[in-house]
């Protein structure tokens, strides 16, 4: 009853577009098939609040924040996947075989016209992306604020707080000589935000407490965590080159 009331409200909704306008599941335009194929669960806006939302055991996904929840990088190959039934199944979707708009987007086009449709629709995700409202903070001056006291200003191990350590602190301007010429980004980010180093503190409170893990001063987690990503760029262009 439910895959009945889904396609229903897909229909209509195709149905109430302005007149001047062929069926918008006949155009390759993203938006036009984000409107004939998705909105009835997703929104018109791809917030989640499309008219079939209701009838749904969950909440259909605000789609307009997958950047938002991927550290400001639009996830586009997880998006395709999604998609095309190649990726993670999304339980609301339906099996690979037949997801819900499974005789839409496979039984009535050829495979290069299905390939066009989702690239297409997976750009169109792309533009309506929330984009946080805050500027991006230097990574520069974060590390002068949070991290030299330990590292010190040119990131090499000598900051003034070295005296009162146990161990002095590496120099990070040579992460990528020690991986092999490749900056270890993702490694990088799990160090700052205290996971993977033990005299950073925990999880729940690293030394830099509430700067990059919890709320402070009004801002949101992906705030922090865009924090976090600017500091990791800091230390990416200040790397040692390997001598030859």
């Amino acid at each position: 009853m439910l895959l009945i009331a889904v396609i229903a409200a897909i229909v209509a909704h195709a149905q109430t577009t302005p007149p001047q306008k062929v069926f918008l599941g006949d155009s390759l335009v993203g938006k036009d098939s984000f409107d004939a194929y998705c909105a009835a669960c997703h929104g018109s806006n791809a917030r989640g609040d499309g008219p079939v939302a209701r009838a749904l055991k969950g909440t259909p996904a605000d789609l307009t924040m997958l950047a938002t929840r991927n550290r400001g990088v639009f996830p586009r190959e997880r998006v395709s996947a999604a998609l095309t039934g190649a990726g993670r199944t999304v339980a609301a979707h339906g099996t690979t075989e037949m997801p819900i708009w499974g005789p839409l987007f496979r039984a009535f086009e050829s495979d290069a016209r299905v390939r066009v449709r989702i690239d297409n629709l997976v750009n169109y995700l792309e533009t309506v992306q929330v984009r946080p409202s805050q500027p991006t903070e230097s990574g520069a001056a974060l590390f002068r604020t949070y991290c030299a006291s330990c590292h010190g200003t040119d990131a090499r191990g000598a900051g003034p707080m070295t005296t009162q350590l146990r161990r002095l602190p590496p120099s990070l301007t040579s992460f990528a000589v020690r991986n092999g010429g490749v900056f270890p980004g993702e490694r990088v980010h799990r160090i700052i935000d205290g996971r993977d180093i033990a005299s950073h503190g925990t999880m729940e409170m690293p030394v830099w407490g509430d700067a990059f893990r919890r709320t402070r001063e009004g801002l949101s987690e992906e705030a922090a965590a865009a924090r976090i990503d600017a500091i990791v760029r800091y230390l990416e262009s200040i790397q040692e080159r390997a001598t030859f």
